[in-house]
């Protein structure tokens, strides 16, 4: 099972099915071997001069630190690595600052179950899938409530 988030880009106009995106949180194999064509395609201009300019300066570094080209290599690796495990939310990131709305996740097995989840949820009226049931209570333990492991507080139950 795949969690998906679900974006609608911001509109004065009723909303359309068009103006959705779902983005699987999880690895990205694209990001991680391709990151800046990855980030062209998805139009992440900032997080790929951000990209840009830690892969020059991570290089610059170990160059000037007088690191053998075996360990440059590896830390571009590690860098590519953490851009594959962070390509959601680094769409997301961009998403939420050009001001899409972040309606809620889905959890399914593909991006059509998804859809299909999402829709039927969205059709029906039903609130924000992210948000907590209401008939939660919320409370907060008191300052001295016994937990089990810790000494009594003074005069306190015993």
């Amino acid at each position: 099972m795949s969690i998906y988030t679900v974006h609608m880009r911001p509109s004065s106009q009723e909303p359309d099915p068009d103006r959705f995106v779902f983005i699987r949180d999880g690895f990205s194999f694209w990001a991680f071997l391709l990151p800046p064509i990855w980030m062209l395609r998805y139009r992440l201009g900032l997080v790929l001069v951000g990209y840009i300019g830690a892969v020059i300066l991570l290089a610059a570094l170990l160059y000037f630190l007088g690191a053998p080209f075996t360990i440059i290599v590896a830390a571009g690796l590690l860098l590519s690595l953490l851009v594959g495990i962070e390509a959601a939310t680094l769409r997301r990131f961009t998403l939420s600052r050009r001001g899409w709305n972040d309606l809620g996740i889905v959890v399914a097995d593909d991006l059509e179950a998804a859809e299909r989840r999402f829709f039927d949820a969205w059709v029906k009226g039903e609130p924000r899938l992210i948000s907590p049931p209401k008939d939660v209570p919320r409370t907060r333990p008191t300052a001295f409530s016994e937990i089990i492991g810790l000494f009594p507080q003074p005069g306190g139950a015993p």
